[in-house]
Parts: structure tokens; C-alpha cells; sequence
């Protein structure tokens, strides 16, 4: 009793004073009779006194998702996996090892095969007659799903349709009554401070509420190609995924997705999706199981500052540039050509190249859409039909693609021509699983690379110190330190033997267009 005692002391002391409050608190002059100061009105308070008027209304709509999953027999291997594999550092990765920990059978040793698998996540009803939005994440792989309401009543869930990219799942249940909902909000009015609501079943432990506020917006923590996640620090944790992050007036501005921790426990770094990214996904989910996005058909990069300025772009690095329009794609028949910067798709300012893939896929295909884009020092309207993205394609349009697997790059002057570490390139090269870096493929005779000893296979990991994994940015490298003048790059190169750097000559570009 004497800790909460001396908590809520505390709390009260250090309580912001409203401005009325202020004004009281400072010492004022006793105004003249003949002219009293008027009194301000006090400001209308911008949070409730209390949430439990809004929590008591959301509640009912927020649903525990409970799964089954039968797993295959693995045999008695000791290096078996014993659960999904996340990329290293995913906010997933921990979460996974902990829960498999959790739920393996009492006397199970690990590598020894599992049967069964359960799991629970959180979810939100959005049609009265049992549409039910979650993440895809919650229920990938389940062989059953069921949907636990506020009163305990469980429902037996269909899938109606996921979207990987997303990390979004549509459910339908099936009840003898009408099922309380919740509606998608407006995710662009959120503002950074604005309060914010977190249910969900975190933990397990059912129906839980906290509060924080919007922490920061359009997060990337490439977790896929669109990326624009609100970042709160309302407690979420592990079961608090699918579940709903509301605005003060009880609308969904976005579904909680993912955390930041070092021991899979809330710290205050929560990653909700917005609802205006959800709304499209979840609506096209519902009507037809799937999802059918916009496509340009472009490779793209980031425009950095000296970028810009060798473009003669004004207002530093904006834009998206365009490393190859794809032949026959819907930017290359539009008239974007490699080189072109997009300053604006359909409307949208592109100030970041990662905003225009979710822009594009965000459109309805067949849409005629004006693109303004820069090119030789001025900029240039031209319009465009946004396709549909094919099934088999593995970036997004519009998304930031690798180039083609082992396609070579010459960087003029150099006598190298250069490609991307992948697949074919590391059977060529006969590379390292772990090779980081850009690999040479052809080395000039008598070029400054060659008279310093550099042969096709080695690996170029540095240019004048900064890292380097793509062509364009060994590419880019380059051209700066030609813009400054420099004599020669310092090159940190890697072989069978080790790295070593080495120095060579900058000699005049001898041509050479865009990248791409």
C-alpha cells in the first residue's frame, strides 16, 4: 500500500498544469476597476476524462482467434527446425521461438516431431453478419480457425481470402444474431501525439485495453513492399497481433502488426498497418478472395541528393528514379524512359522513392493516370494505363526490383564491368552463401583495374569506405568522387584470400547512359 501511495503522489505532483491553471499559479497585478481583464475561456480538453465509455462500446467487437495446426513428423533429427524460420532481426523471430518453446508437449525434446500446434491472435468484426479482419500471419498454415467473442462464445471461422504482402486475412463466421462492429477510420488525419486505443488478446489472457499515442508515421521496417506503418507506444504484445488500433472517437485507424523487443515483450515500439493502406486490401479480400493491384513495370531507386543535383533536380533528393523501364510494360508504352525521375503518380506527390510502389497498387487497374516526371532539366506530363500485377512477379510495380540476375554493368573508366551478388552469379563465381557486395565479371586488359590485379569473381564490398551492394551504388560512388574531383577510388575488395583495399585511377567516363 505504501509503494501506491507514494506512485499516486508522485503522479499528482507531477501533473501538467492546463493553462487556466497557469495563469492561477503566477502572481497578477489587481486589475483597475475601470478596465477588468477578461478571463479566457478554457481550452476544451482534447482527452476524456476517462476511457472506459469507449472501451465498454469496442470491446464487443474485438474477437480472440484461436488456430490449429497439424504440423508434418520430422523424425528424430536433432538439426530439424523446430519452427517457422523469420529473417534475422524480424520482430517475428523471437515471438516464434518463445511460442514454440511454450507449446511443446511435456517430455518432448527438441527435434523430436510435433502433431499438433495452437496459437491465438486477435481479431475485429467489420460486418454484422460476421466479416472478421486479422492478420495473415495469425492464421498462415492454420488447419482450423475459431473465433472467440467477448462473451466466450466461439465460432467456427472460413477464410475468405490473405494477402501476404500486407500481412492482412479476411474470416467469415456464421451467427444466429448480429455481431457488434467496428468502422475503418481516416489513418492520414492521424496525427504524431494523437491518443490512441490497442485491444486486443495479448498474452492470452483475453480482452485487454491500453492506451498511448500515435509515436511516429509512415514506418519502414521491411517487413514488405509497403511499408507505411504507424508507430505507437500503446502496449502491444505477443496475441495483440490483428487486433485494432483506435482513434478517440472509436474508429479503426490501423491493425496492429508487429513489435520492437528484445525480450518479445511490449517496450513501448509497436507497428500498426493504417487503415487506408487495409480499407482497399480487406474490401477486394472480401468480394473476391483476392487482390488485384496496380503495375508499372519499373525498376527504381532512391534519388540522393547528388543525384539531384547532377539531374539539375531543384529541392534535393525527391522523386523516384527509374533505373529500367521493363520492355512491353505499362511504363515503357507510356513513354518513361530509363533515367526519368517520377515527381508525381495520379496525383500523389512521390517525395520518397518507397511511397510510389504502394501508390501504384493502391490504383485500380485500367486507370489512365497522368505521371510527371523529370527529364533534361525540366519536368514532363505523360500518361499511362496501370496494368495488373502479374502472379509471378516478385516485386511490387513500381517496387524497387534487383537487377536482372548476373546482368553486367560497365563502370566506365574503370575497365570493370560489374553484377549484383545472386543465384547465378555465385554458381559462376563459385561466391559464398554469406558473399555481400558487388561482383566483378569481366576485368578490361590493361585497364587500372587490371594492372592492380583484379580478376572477375572478386567482390568490390567498399567504395571509398561507404558499403556498396548494387552496381547503381558502386555506380553512384563514382560519380561523386569524379564531381569533387578526385584522382582515384579506394576500393575495399574481397577475394578467396581476404580483402584488401585498393586504389585506382579515375579515368573520363567514356559514355555510358541510365542505369538499368
Amino acid at each position: 500500500m505504501r509503494l501506491a501511495t507514494l506512485i499516486l503522489s508522485a503522479t499528482v505532483a507531477t501533473a501538467p498544469l492546463t493553462l487556466p491553471q497557469l495563469a492561477m499559479a503566477q502572481p497578477q497585478p489587481a486589475p483597475a476597476p475601470s478596465a477588468p481583464t477578461p478571463v479566457a475561456p478554457a481550452p476544451s480538453a482534447a482527452t476524456p476524462e476517462s476511457f472506459a465509455p469507449l472501451a465498454r462500446r469496442l470491446l464487443p467487437s474485438v474477437v480472440n482467434i484461436q488456430t490449429n495446426q497439424t504440423l508434418q513428423a520430422r523424425g528424430n533429427r536433432p538439426d530439424a527446425p523446430e519452427m517457422p524460420q523469420a529473417p534475422p532481426g524480424s520482430p517475428f523471430e523471437e515471438l516464434f521461438r518463445d511460442f514454440f518453446e511454450r507449446n511443446r508437449p511435456p517430455g518432448m525434446r527438441p527435434g523430436q516431431p510435433q502433431r499438433r500446434q495452437q496459437s491465438q491472435g486477435s481479431g475485429f468484426i467489420i460486418d454484422a453478419s460476421g466479416i472478421v479482419v486479422t492478420n495473415n500471419h495469425v492464421i498462415d498454415g492454420a488447419d482450423e480457425i475459431n473465433v472467440v467473442l467477448q462473451d466466450n462464445t466461439t465460432l467456427k471461422a472460413e477464410l475468405i481470402g490473405t494477402d501476404q504482402r500486407t500481412d492482412l486475412a479476411v474470416l467469415r463466421v456464421k451467427s444466429e444474431k448480429p455481431l457488434p462492429t467496428v468502422a475503418f477510420g481516416d489513418s492520414d488525419r492521424a496525427e504524431v501525439g494523437d491518443w490512441v486505443l490497442a485491444i486486443g488478446n495479448p498474452l492470452g489472457f483475453g480482452g485487454s485495453v491500453t492506451s498511448g499515442i500515435v509515436s511516429a508515421r509512415g514506418r519502414n521496417i521491411n517487413a514488405g513492399p509497403y511499408d507505411d506503418f504507424i508507430q505507437t507506444d500503446a502496449a502491444i504484445n505477443r496475441g495483440n497481433s490483428g487486433g485494432p488500433l483506435f482513434n478517440v472517437q472509436g474508429e479503426v485507424i490501423g491493425i496492429n502488426t508487429a513489435i520492437v523487443s528484445p525480450s518479445g515483450g511490449s517496450i513501448g515500439i509497436g507497428f500498426a498497418i493504417p487503415s487506408n493502406l487495409a480499407k482497399n486490401v480487406v474490401a477486394q479480400l472480401q468480394d473476391g478472395g483476392k487482390v488485384r493491384r496496380g503495375w508499372l513495370g519499373v525498376n527504381i531507386q532512391q534519388v540522393t541528393d547528388e543525384i539531384a543535383e547532377s539531374l539539375g533536380l531543384q529541392g534535393g533528393g525527391r522523386g523516384a528514379l527509374v533505373a529500367r523501364a521493363q520492355e512491353g510494360g505499362p511504363a515503357a508504352q507510356g513513354g518513361i524512359q530509363n533515367g526519368d525521375v517520377i515527381l508525381r503518380f495520379n496525383g500523389h506527390d512521390v517525395r520518397e522513392m518507397r511511397q510510389l510502389p504502394r501508390v501504384v497498387a493502391e490504383t485500380p487497374v485500367g486507370t489512365k493516370a497522368p505521371v510527371v516526371v523529370w527529364r533534361d532539366g525540366r519536368e514532363q506530363t505523360l500518361e499511362l494505363t496501370v496494368a495488373e500485377l502479374p502472379a509471378e512477379q516478385q516485386a511490387a510495380g513500381g517496387a524497387p526490383e534487383q537487377p536482372r540476375p548476373g546482368a553486367a554493368l560497365e563502370l566506365s573508366g574503370l575497365g570493370l564491368k560489374v553484377a549484383p551478388v545472386s543465384p547465378e552469379t555465385r554458381e559462376r563465381f563459385s561466391l559464398k552463401e554469406d558473399a555481400r557486395g558487388v561482383v566483378v565479371t569481366e576485368v578490361a586488359p590493361g585497364s587500372s583495374a587490371a594492372e592492380r590485379g583484379l580478376s572477375a569473381g572478386d567482390l568490390i564490398v567498399e567504395v571509398q569506405q561507404n558499403r556498396v551492394s548494387t552496381p547503381q551504388e558502386v555506380q553512384e560512388q563514382l560519380a561523386r568522387l569524379r564531381r569533387q574531383n578526385r584522382p582515384s577510388a579506394l576500393l575495399l575488395i574481397e577475394t578467396g584470400q581476404g580483402q584488401r583495399f585498393v586504389p585506382l585511377r579515375l579515368a573520363p567516363e567514356g559514355g555510358g547512359g541510365s542505369p538499368g
